[in-house]
Parts: C-alpha cells; sequence; structure tokens
C-alpha cells in the first residue's frame, strides 16, 4: 500500500543537489509497501508506464537528466529496489528473480499491470529476470551496461589487465564479512574509484554525484545490501541458465558505452532474445545516463516511441 509520508533527508528528493531545472515540478518522491517491502520510489509525467531501474552502486539520482524527457511521453516510476537508497534492506532476496517478482507487485499495486523497462548495470539482472519470468507483465525493455551473470562467460581470474580493472569488483564484492570491514569508513575511497575508474573519464561523474551515492552507502545495511546483489551471483547464474533455455521474444534496445562494455552488449543479450536493437554511445565509459544522456535519449526514443503509439 502506499504511504502519505514524504521522503525527506539524505537520498530523497527533496535533498538532492544541482537537478535539472524543474525537475521537482515533474516529480515526487514517495514509499510504498508491498510483500513487507518498503519501497522508495519517484513518479512523474503521463501516458503508458514505464519502469526506469538503476545498477550499482547507484540510485535514483543515476537518472536525473534522461527523466524530465522520459516524463513528456511516459508515466514514468523511478524505483531504488530493495537494499538500496531509502528502500528497505533485509538480509536475504537479492537474486534476480525475487527482486524481479519485488517489481511487478510494486507496479501492480500502483495500478500498472503492463509496463515498459528501462534498466542499467545490476538493475538489468533484475530486468532481464523480469522479461523471462513475468513475460506477461513486460512489453518491451532497454538494457543499459551490464555483464549478466550466468549469460557472458565468466573470464578467468587472472584475466588481461583491463578486463581485471573493469571487473575485479566482483570478486571483492563476493566476499562475506571482509569486505564491509574494510570498506566501512572508506566509502568515498571505494566508491569513488568505482566511478573514476570506470567512467570514460575520471571526472565524468562529478563529485557531488558520487556524494549522493556515497552518502546513502554510509549506512552499514546499504553497505551490507549492495554487497549482497554480488553475493547471490551463484543463484542469479543458476537462474538465468534455465532462463536462456527459453529466448525473450519482446523488443530489446541495448545501450553501452564504447569505452566500456562496447558491443559485448549486444552479444550477449542477441545470444538470449530474438528482437534486440544494439547502441554505442562513442566516447561514453560505463555510467551512460548521466556520461551521455543526450546519446542515450536519442538510442531511445524511436524504440520507446512504439510503446506509446
Amino acid at each position: 500500500m502506499t504511504s502519505t509520508e514524504v521522503p525527506h533527508g539524505p537520498g530523497s528528493l527533496a535533498a538532492a543537489p544541482l537537478l535539472p531545472d524543474g525537475f521537482t515540478e515533474l516529480f515526487q518522491d514517495h514509499y510504498a509497501t508491498v510483500g513487507g517491502l518498503r519501497t522508495h520510489y519517484l513518479t512523474g509525467g503521463d501516458g503508458p508506464p514505464l519502469l526506469v531501474l538503476g545498477g550499482w552502486p547507484q540510485n535514483w539520482y543515476q537518472w536525473r537528466f534522461v527523466l524530465p524527457e522520459l516524463a513528456e511521453r511516459f508515466s514514468v516510476v523511478v524505483v531504488d529496489p530493495r537494499g538500496v537508497n531509502l528502500t528497505d534492506k533485509p538480509v536475504g532476496g537479492y537474486d534476480s528473480g525475487t527482486l524481479a517478482t519485488d517489481l511487478v507487485e510494486l507496479m501492480r499495486a500502483l495500478g500498472h499491470e503492463r509496463f515498459a523497462l528501462v534498466s542499467h548495470d545490476v538493475g538489468t539482472w533484475t530486468g532481464y529476470a523480469l522479461a523471462a519470468d513475468h513475460p506477461e507483465v513486460l512489453e518491451r525493455a532497454v538494457f543499459s551496461e551490464a555483464i549478466v551473470p550466468g549469460l557472458s562467460e565468466s573470464p578467468p581470474l587472472l584475466a588481461d589487465r583491463r578486463t581485471s580493472d573493469f571487473l575485479w569488483h566482483f570478486n571483492f564484492n563476493r566476499a562475506l564479512g571482509v569486505n564491509e570491514r574494510l570498506v566501512t569508513g572508506r566509502e568515498d575511497v571505494y566508491f569513488g574509484h568505482q566511478f573514476a575508474t570506470k567512467a570514460a573519464t575520471p571526472t565524468s561523474i562529478p563529485p557531488h554525484a558520487v556524494q549522493v551515492y556515497v552518502a546513502a552507502l554510509r549506512d552499514p545495511e546499504a553497505l551490507r545490501a549492495s554487497f549482497d546483489y554480488y553475493r547471490a551471483i551463484d543463484s542469479i547464474i543458476e537462474q538465468n541458465l534455465v532462463r536462456r533455455e527459453r529466448k525473450l521474444t519482446l523488443p530489446i534496445l541495448t545501450v553501452a558505452g564504447s569505452e566500456s562494455v562496447g558491443e559485448g552488449m549486444a552479444a550477449e543479450i542477441g545470444a538470449v532474445a530474438t528482437d534486440v536493437t544494439s547502441v554505442v554511445l562513442q566516447g561514453a565509459g560505463h555510467y551512460v545516463p548521466e556520461e551521455d544522456p543526450v546519446g542515450m535519449l536519442d538510442a531511445m526514443r524511436p524504440f520507446l516511441a512504439e510503446y506509446r503509439s
């Protein structure tokens, strides 16, 4: 059920710095409790429903540059999923199947039986599960900048330098116990390094945005939950090995940065789906909604126009 409580403080819309002009007139943030999970989300716009789901180690704020245009055409729901930002952080339930069910139940509670999806990074892990497990609800999907466990071949432990630098956090985040102890009190070092090295340049994600994400992760439960997404990888692989036996048939757009996943995104999703269009944004790194929002909107506009029609 939706709540009349107005989110406030760090992580809320009211506390977000340097939003685009008019953003707070277009969007409001809310809480809804569904299946015992209290979820923080933003809504704005009018039209067919569109679910927007972000990645690690970010939250709704990563979409600030693309949301105003999307709200011109769609009823946008931007979710902080289980464990993220102001949403509840239970112990368990971070496999992609459970996360997908969370979102289907939330959207139904908001009155949306069918919808389209825009996702990024670990949000695409959940997006793939949503498309495979709940084909009756998803009209079409945008998957951006993700390496989905169980779809791509795992690189060797001692991979080449570029692969190691790009993916080393997977195994670090999967560790039990020690990673919280190493990162607590040094959140700005660990997460700041992620943004500095996985974007196209060390300054592509500005300091004020990095601090929005780091501030949310100073909460010990949020830090633990952020690692739990990766600790669930064994379960996600098992689930995806079953899911990939039946190819997705809904229309999918993949978007990647040339300085990050690049053409690998098209190959990964193309192996498990029959109707895939792919765009690589030249010069962009991993954080495409922030690094190249214009390019991402240009890619999404014709793809989502077919859903709107």
